[in-house]
C-alpha cells in the first residue's frame, strides 16, 4: 500500500524525532538544531544512487564524493561563506565532521579537492538532481493548492563579458537567396513570433537553451518605487504551500522575469499537482494566460498597468484591445498567498548563503544556490512534520 503525502509526513517527523536523533546523539553527544536539519537532508537525500551512477570505469576511482556533497550541504546549513571556513568547522566539530562521513581529522581532503568536486557537482548538476529527488518524494503525492512564482536579485563579484563587435550587414537584392530550399524557409517561418509563444510549443531543454545566463546588469523597481541596479544574476523560484520551493531557475540579470514563467510552470507541473499559480504583474501577458489554463490550472496574476489600470487615453485607437476583467475578490483573496515567495527569498539568502558568493560562472552559481534550495526544502518540510504531528 502506498503512503499517502500525509502519512509519509507524519512517519518521517516520528522517525526522525523518537529514532534518529536518539540514536545520532548517543554516538555524536547533543545535536544542535543545525545539525539535526542535517541529518535529515541525509536521511531524505539520494545521494548513493545518483552517484554511483557516475562512477567512471577506467581510472583512479573518486573518493569521498558523498561525504563532500554532505559538506557542502552542510556549508549551506551553517550559511559559511567560505570553504575554507568549512574546512576549519569540520576540524574543530567532531559532530559535524562525523555527519558529513569523515571519522577523523586526517581524512579530511585538502582544500583543491573540494574545489574540483565543487567543480564537478556543478557540472553534472548534481543539486539540481538531489533537490528534484527529494521534491518528488515529499511532495510528489500531495495536492498542492498554491505555487507562488518571482525572482530574486543574485549579485556576484563578476565582470560582465566581452561581446563582439556587430559587423555591419550589407544591403542585397531583394527575393530569395540562391540554394534555399522550401523546407528552409519553413523552418525559419517557424522560429518567428515572440518568445512565449515559440515556449508553449518547446521541450524544456529548449526553452532553457534559449534564455540567456551571462553574467549582466540588471535592475528591478522596489516597493518604494526606487531602482535597485545589480551585476549578477537573477534566480527564479515556484514555491509551494508551506513555503516549499519546488523548482528553480538561473539567467541572467537582464532577463525579464515573464521570459521565464513557461519554463518554471512546465518543470513544476512535471512533479507535483497544483491548482492555482500566482505571479505578480511583470507575468502579465496572454501567452502566459493561456498556457496556464490550457494545463488545468487557474492563473491569478495582478493586473499590469499597460492593461487599462491606468486612465485611458481619449484619442480613438485604430486596433481596440480588449481589456482584461479584473481580479474578483476570491481571487484577491488568494493572491495574498504570494506573499509566501517573499519569505523563502528573505530565508535563503539570510540564512542559507544566498547573498555569500564567492565563485564564479553560471554553473557554479546555480549550485552554489541549489544546496541552498535543497536545505531550505527539507527544513520547511520538517517544519510541517512538527506542525502537522
Amino acid at each position: 500500500m502506498e503512503l499517502t503525502s500525509r502519512q509519509f509526513l507524519l512517519q518521517f517527523g516520528h522517525v526522525t524525532q523518537q529514532e534518529l536523533f536518539p540514536l545520532l546523539e548517543e554516538s555524536l553527544g547533543p545535536l544542535s538544531p543545525q545539525l539535526r536539519l542535517l541529518a535529515s537532508l541525509a536521511a531524505l537525500m539520494p545521494l548513493e544512487r545518483l552517484l554511483s551512477a557516475r562512477r567512471a570505469h577506467t581510472g583512479r576511482p573518486a573518493k569521498d564524493r558523498a561525504a563532500l556533497a554532505m559538506a557542502f550541504a552542510a556549508k549551506a546549513v551553517l550559511n559559511l561563506p567560505t570553504t575554507r571556513d568549512l574546512i576549519g568547522r569540520l576540524r574543530a566539530d567532531p559532530a559535524l565532521r562525523q555527519l558529513c562521513g569523515w571519522q577523523s581529522q586526517r581524512g579530511l581532503p585538502h582544500e583543491s579537492k573540494f574545489s574540483r568536486a565543487f567543480a564537478e557537482f556543478a557540472s553534472t548538476q548534481l543539486p539540481q538532481q538531489l533537490h528534484e529527488a527529494v521534491v518528488k518524494t515529499t511532495q510528489g503525492q500531495r495536492l498542492i493548492g498554491h505555487i507562488a512564482r518571482d525572482s530574486t536579485a543574485i549579485a556576484v563579484r563578476e565582470h560582465f563579458p566581452d561581446r563582439p563587435v556587430a559587423k555591419k550587414k550589407r544591403k542585397g537584392k531583394r527575393g530569395r537567396r540562391k540554394g534555399v530550399t522550401d523546407a528552409q524557409l519553413r523552418a525559419k517561418a517557424s522560429q518567428r513570433g515572440t518568445r512565449l509563444q515559440r515556449q508553449r510549443h518547446q521541450k524544456i531543454k529548449e526553452m532553457l537553451a534559449g534564455l540567456s545566463t551571462e553574467c549582466s546588469l540588471g535592475v528591478k523597481k522596489g516597493s518604494q518605487g526606487h531602482q535597485h541596479y545589480w551585476r549578477g544574476y537573477k534566480l527564479h523560484l515556484d514555491v509551494a504551500d508551506g513555503q516549499v520551493p519546488i523548482s528553480a531557475i538561473l539567467t541572467s540579470a537582464s532577463v525579464h522575469d515573464s521570459q521565464v514563467a513557461i519554463p518554471l510552470m512546465t518543470m513544476t507541473s512535471e512533479r507535483v499537482t497544483h491548482l492555482y499559480e500566482l505571479m505578480d504583474s511583470a507575468y502579465d501577458a496572454d501567452p502566459i494566460h493561456e498556457h496556464i489554463r490550457q494545463g488545468g490550472r487557474v492563473p491569478i496574476i495582478a493586473t499590469h498597468g499597460r492593461r487599462g489600470t491606468k486612465k485611458p487615453s481619449k484619442l480613438t485607437k485604430a486596433f481596440p484591445v480588449k481589456l482584461p476583467p479584473e481580479l474578483c475578490w476570491a481571487k484577491k483573496d488568494r493572491f495574498k498567498e504570494r506573499t509566501m515567495i517573499e519569505r523563502v527569498n528573505a530565508r535563503l539568502k539570510d540564512e542559507f548563503g544566498a547573498s555569500q558568493i564567492r565563485v564564479r560562472g553560471a554553473l557554479k552559481v546555480m549550485a552554489h544556490l541549489m544546496f541552498g534550495v535543497l536545505v531550505l526544502t527539507v527544513d520547511q518540510w520538517q517544519k510541517l512534520a512538527v506542525q502537522r504531528a
